[in-house]
């Protein structure tokens, strides 16, 4: 079995090989790529041994051994039939790509605006692709030609897809036909399978079976020798593992986990998962699929000290101007009896995106030194079917915001929090919803927390990634800009100078305006620091400075302070 970790404290991942009674082992090479500008598909296995994306160099390696391919941008690597396949991304297209490993030739067998998932069985290739102005969330087909030669395709057909329908994560089943996820129809996205001739839904649920394709590699479903498939199926916030019949009918597995990442596989007749939830750290583990329900852990993330020691959430459900939207609440450890603690409202990154169920050194953080904190599932989140997630095109700024705002007025009115002791923080997208939510002066909150944030979608979709600038057209407006004399609540910024997704020139000037108007209440740049704050010093660094923020305005608020 095989999986990358992290290693934070040395700023690399690895690939990880695990086999029963044996310790991992890890690759000599540290894998990583930001194709589509967040990566995946960093290795593939095969007979001669695990094929990487260094990220040092960019180059395809076989682990050990040379490397394959020029620097560039290389990810989804696919194994199958003797043959590497990859996708690589230009400045202005894809290409999906084929390696011989034996004569070491290269050649590019198609081209598209984005591609994704190549699947390869007895000659058939199958493939994701989207134009270059949509979202794969929006939009995307599934791909079936012939492999000829392993160097030619020939007699593309387009299976499913198109301008209302996303297609994704393509497999070939033992039964040779192809599997897919599509949101065809329902707005779900559910598992579908192709004979050639005709579209089969399989699996209908009212339940997302495929995450946002933010990262290439993924995979939320796999075949089991007795002819079952196992998926994950999200509802909102919870994730559960299923097993799906011939017949269609689904049967849940129990496990402890709320969350699983995208990277199902199948081991034996086991289910192969990473899983987490609010109380139980990231572990990568086996999940029998007889029914006796036992779970063997390969692998863990730290424990928490005792059980006493972790808040556990409440998922509420509150009304945000007559639609029901999901808060995760997750109480402090400690508190001043009859008094509500300060809350901590926190917009989730994306936006097409949603709050992970697992448990999270952040939100622990926080809760640990008195605070309680909501994470909330505005309109727009994933998981909660295409139309939800549709309610925020061209809203973005507004929609979002009102529904942060419903949140923290709807935790006063359950007596979880009091007015003047709210604040409200997001990264990247959530950072500018974060910013967003105080340009009112009737804002609920007392002080905004903007990490990595976008300050002005307009300019973004210029400055963004290739892959993202859709993305910020889809959602922006004429008025989506986060303007510094609108600001009426504090504000503290922090951001990584390397950053390139969300611009830090942004940043800097947005902090500069808020000063000369006496709203910043703190910028901490960050050198050589990207958009995720993956090293340890800079997360702490970045919690500290909230804290102190957060600290400050309860100080001033109290006049025993």
């Amino acid at each position: 079995m095989f999986w990358v970790e992290s290693r934070p404290e040395q700023g690399v991942d690895v690939v990880a090989t695990w086999t029963p009674q044996e310790v991992p082992t890890f690759t000599t090479i540290p894998v990583g790529n930001s194709i589509h500008a967040y990566g995946g598909g960093t290795y593939a296995v095969s007979p001669r041994g695990i094929w990487v994306v260094s990220s040092d160099d960019g180059r395809i390696w076989l682990d050990g051994g040379s490397a394959y391919t020029s620097p560039g941008s290389a990810g989804d690597l696919r194994f199958a039939g003797g043959l590497l396949l990859f996708v690589r991304e230009t400045d202005t297209y894809d290409e999906l790509v084929v390696i011989d490993p034996d004569s070491g030739g290269e050649v590019v067998l198609r081209t598209a605006g984005f591609i994704a998932s190549p699947s390869l069985s007895d000659g058939r290739l199958a493939w994701v692709e989207w134009p270059v102005d949509v979202m794969p969330w929006d939009q995307a087909e599934v791909w079936v030609a012939d492999l000829v030669q392993g160097q030619e395709l020939k007699n593309p057909t387009l299976v499913a897809g198109g301008p209302t329908e996303a297609a994704t994560q393509p497999q070939w089943g033992p039964d040779g036909t192809l599997y897919f996820m599509s949101d065809r129809g329902s707005g779900w996205q559910n598992l579908h399978r192709w004979d050639g001739a005709g579209i089969e839904l399989l699996v209908p649920m009212e339940a997302d079976c495929a995450e946002a394709l933010w990262e290439l590699g993924y995979s939320s479903y796999g075949f089991l020798p007795d002819g079952r498939i196992a998926m994950v199926a999200q509802n909102g916030v919870e994730h559960r593992l299923v097993l799906a019949e011939a017949s269609g009918a689904v049967t849940p597995l129990a496990t402890p986990y709320t969350f699983f990442k995208p990277y199902l596989a199948v081991y034996g007749d086991h289910v192969a998962v990473i899983g987490s939830s609010p109380t139980v750290p990231q572990q990568v583990a086996l999940v029998a699929t007889d029914g006796s329900g036992a779970i063997e852990v390969i692998r863990s993330g730290p424990e928490p000290a005792t059980d006493a020691a972790v808040s556990a959430p409440q998922i509420l459900r509150v009304d945000s101007d007559g639609v029901p939207i999901t808060v995760v609440y997750y109480p402090p450890l400690s508190c001043v009896p009859g008094q509500a603690a300060p809350l901590i409202v926190r917009a989730h990154p994306g936006p097409t995106h949603h709050n992970e169920l697992r448990l999270d050194a952040e939100i622990q953080f926080f809760t640990s030194r008195g605070f309680a904190v909501a994470d909330v599932d505005y309109g727009g989140s994933t998981g909660y079917g295409r139309a939800f997630r549709k309610t925020l095109d061209h809203r973005w700024g507004e929609l979002d915001v009102a529904d942060c705002c419903n949140a923290a007025v709807g935790l006063i009115d359950l007596g979880l929090a009091e007015p003047g002791t709210i604040f409200i923080t997001g990264a990247s997208a959530g950072g500018y919803t974060a910013l967003r939510a105080v340009s009112s002066p009737d804002t609920p909150f007392a002080l905004a927390a903007a990490r990595s944030a976008i300050v002005d979608p307009n300019r973004w979709v210029e400055t963004a990634p290739r892959f993202q600038r859709p993305h910020a057209a889809i959602l922006t407006h004429a008025t989506a800009g986060v303007e510094a004399d609108r600001v009426s609540r504090p504000v503290l910024l922090v951001h990584g100078d390397a950053d390139m997704v969300a611009p830090a020139a942004d940043v800097r000037e947005l902090a500069e305006a808020l000063k000369s108007r006496g709203m910043l209440a703190g910028y901490l740049p960050l050198a050589d620091v990207g958009h995720y704050l993956s090293k340890p010093e800079a997360l702490n660094a970045a919690l500290s400075a909230e804290l102190a923020a957060y600290e400050a305005v309860i100080n001033r608020a109290d006049p025993r302070g």
